[in-house]
């Protein structure tokens, strides 16, 4: 029983960390009282601690404690205790990297396949595809593997960004790289706009928030999805 909410972004403009999805992580986090926290990503090269800390602050207004896993001696036995796990934004690729060092893949799907909620916005979101071959960030390491969780069957793309008309920049759009992506590659992907979010429910996967979502298949046009839509890949 899969219960996972997979988000493009923590913060959207004009809004606090998680802010906008305070009201859904309430219902969703209900009856959870400690949330393991993955800070492995590091956005913009900050510690674990702190990190932590900006999430720690987050839940604390919908009274949910947060530890890091980097607190624990045995981060195995954290996830397989976990009330729920957050995994947040910063390098995909240092986020799969350390996942990896830390002989934490194939625990933390095994848990999520049974039903721990899941939390992942950004880069905690990249890794709940088939790989992160869509990531947008920049490969600061490389991990042994570009395969992730795999509990989704398609790829995410975080952050996706359309045209913007009137743009006097010539280098190649989101939907161009992605295109590119499937000239060697089957994957499907998705385009997550900013401030949406899938909620994964065992094998339902529901389109939230106020935008679309742009779903690629290798050799057919772009789908624009409503928000409510199921994806069924």
């Amino acid at each position: 029983m899969r219960k996972l909410i997979i988000a493009s972004t923590s913060t959207i403009y004009g809004s606090g960390y998680l802010e906008y999805l305070l009201p859904t992580l309430t219902s969703f986090f209900e009856g959870v009282a400690t949330l393991l926290f993955i800070p492995y990503a590091r956005p913009g090269g900050i510690s674990y601690d702190a990190y932590t800390k900006i999430a720690a602050k987050a839940f604390a207004t919908i009274n949910i404690k947060v530890q890091g896993i980097h607190e624990f001696e045995n981060p195995i036995k954290a996830l397989q205790e976990a009330q729920a796990i957050f995994t947040g934004g910063g390098n995909t690729f240092e986020l799969l990297n350390q996942l990896y060092q830390h002989d934490l893949i194939t625990e933390l799907k095994s848990v999520l396949e049974k039903g721990t909620p899941y939390l992942g916005t950004s880069a905690g979101s990249n890794i709940c595809g088939v790989s992160i071959r869509n990531t947008n960030d920049m490969p600061v390491v490389y991990p042994p593997s570009f395969k992730a969780l795999e509990t989704i069957a398609f790829n995410i793309n975080a952050h996706y960004l359309d045209p913007v008309k009137g743009s006097t920049h010539m280098g190649e759009t989101r939907e161009t790289r992605i295109q590119e992506f499937h000239v060697y590659n089957d994957t499907p992907v998705l385009g997550l706009r900013e401030g949406s979010w899938l909620e994964v429910m065992d094998q339902k996967i529901i389109l939230k928030g106020a935008l679309q979502a742009r779903l690629f298949q290798k050799n057919q046009l772009p789908l624009e999805l409503a928000s409510g839509s199921e994806i069924a890949l």
